[in-house]
């Protein structure tokens, strides 16, 4: 996929801590996320609330936040650090919930976030166990 030119600033939301049904690939694959952006040029802001993960060293993003993964944390990072983007898919079940839920609170509009990776209902209809 070609380098996006609208964007410069992307968030990650990390898994947090590991927990039944979700191991440490998520701390490979968002570790990965974080060099793959930061070679294409982007800043790279990320959060996540395990700091015994690769993906906190402070060399991989540009800025680190290691604090509780809630939707009152998040929204105070993206008021912050002003990302362009949002890329939940490398964190997990965690940070797909923060997504869809800084959707529905009007945090992405209100700050101007897009979200990349998968829309909010794309997440949503992977979520529904009815459909």
């Amino acid at each position: 996929m070609p380098r996006r030119n609208d964007i410069s600033c992307i968030l990650l939301i990390g898994s947090g801590p590991i927990i039944i049904g979700q191991a440490c690939e998520f701390d490979y694959s968002g570790t990965q996320a974080c060099k793959a952006l930061k070679e294409e040029g982007y800043r790279v802001v990320l959060i996540n609330s395990n700091p015994a993960t690769i993906m906190t060293d402070p060399e991989l993003a540009d800025r680190t936040y290691i604090e509780p993964i809630t939707l009152e944390v998040v929204e105070q990072v993206i008021e912050r650090e002003h990302p362009d983007a949002l890329l939940p898919t490398m964190g997990g079940q965690t940070a797909l919930n923060i997504a869809v839920g800084l959707a529905k609170r009007g945090t992405l509009a209100k700050y101007n976030v897009q979200l990349i990776g998968a829309s909010s209902e794309a997440i949503h209809k992977a979520e529904d166990r009815e459909a």
